[in-house]
């Protein structure tokens, strides 16, 4: 007995030297379940302030042209703007290796100039590379994201790190027809300066009635359901959530809520905001419901307002939306109003 204590010590004694700890405290701020109502809000931008424009997903066509016509913009606002190194490679579906994106990203998120990192599109992509970011940088000089659809994941990154971000037009789209874009811009700018403080909007004849206020949280169908069960899967209790999709049949947009729905993201939110549902596929056989009816199908044992038609989305006028802002939801059938 004597022996084995002997042995034991001297084994519990050669852990406390070793220099290497069973579990590592990660450098940057740890993943956790955000549950707070109010998050870190980056500094509006101002005159002079710097935008990096990476391309996290999907292959920039049309670079040139999408390249200057944001460059021409970000200028006429005031700002400077600075290209990823690999805005314009092209490798397959993506623009650069997981390595060259993630590489950009990483740089204008250490950059304690730059003060905001516009998107340059999105597609598929950002999923491949968001666990190879360190977000250190970004915590000690925070700044506004902005983007939609793949975005979405990086959306929910910095909800779980407890800051805001911006859902809003991507340097893409300003390749499309002026006017009908120009909601997008104008909202942006708003956003990005501070300007931003409501929407008042049409009703819909299927809005689900009510007042709700809480954290708003959210994005593309496909990427919230891409998430579930990871380190940035989104805690929806008390929050509004906001959904979009674009391309899809009805019967994968209801897999998709099925499936969010089994995972709990609607039993104790606050609100649903239904943005664009855009470009949907003929099922075969016919779905036989509207898509309205489907989501309300999804929410048929919730008693929270649902508010369909907001325009924000794969569609032209898309309206930038501050994720991780405590609003204030107000839903009829001759409006949705929605307070910042």
């Amino acid at each position: 007995m004597i022996f084995k204590s002997f042995i034991c010590c001297l084994f519990l004694l050669s852990i406390a030297s070793t220099d290497v700890l069973p579990m590592q405290i990660p450098k940057t701020k740890k993943m956790t379940t955000n549950t707070v109502s109010e998050m870190i809000r980056p500094a509006y931008l101002k005159i002079g302030d710097t935008v990096a424009v990476i391309a996290p997903a999907g292959v920039l066509k049309q670079d040139s042209e999408v390249i200057e016509k944001t460059k021409t913009l970000l200028n006429n606002w005031g700002l400077e703007v600075v290209f990823g190194k690999h805005i314009e490679t092209k490798a397959n579906h993506f623009a650069g290796s997981d390595k060259e994106r993630a590489s950009d990203f990483q740089w204008a998120l250490d950059q304690p100039n730059i003060k905001a990192i516009w998107c340059a599109r999105g597609g598929y992509g950002s999923l491949r590379i968001i666990d190879k970011l360190n977000f250190e940088g970004f915590i000690k000089s925070p700044k506004w994201i902005v983007g939609y659809s793949d975005i979405t994941v990086l959306h929910s990154t910095l909800n779980h790190l407890g800051y805001e971000s911006i859902h809003g037009m991507m340097c893409i789209n300003l390749t499309e027809d002026e006017q009908a874009i120009k909601p997008s811009i104008e909202t942006l700018k708003s956003a990005l300066f501070g300007a931003l403080d409501s929407y008042d909007i049409k009703g819909h004849k299927e809005n689900k009635l009510g007042i709700a206020s809480g954290q708003l949280i959210g994005g593309n169908l496909s990427l919230l359901t891409a998430t579930l069960g990871s380190k940035t899967s989104l805690n929806t209790k008390g929050k509004i959530i906001f959904i979009e999709e674009i391309g899809e049949h009805k019967y994968h947009i209801d897999r998709q809520l099925q499936s969010l729905k089994r995972a709990g993201y609607f039993k104790q939110c606050s609100a649903v905001i239904v943005g664009d549902m855009s470009k949907l596929k003929t099922n075969n056989p016919e779905w036989g419901q509207t898509i309205e009816a489907l989501i309300l199908d999804i929410l048929e044992n919730t008693n929270i307002p649902v508010a369909f038609g907001f325009p924000a989305g794969h569609e032209l006028e898309n309206r930038a939306l501050y994720f991780g802002r405590h609003i204030k939801l107000d839903v009829t059938k001759k409006h949705t109003r929605v307070s910042f």
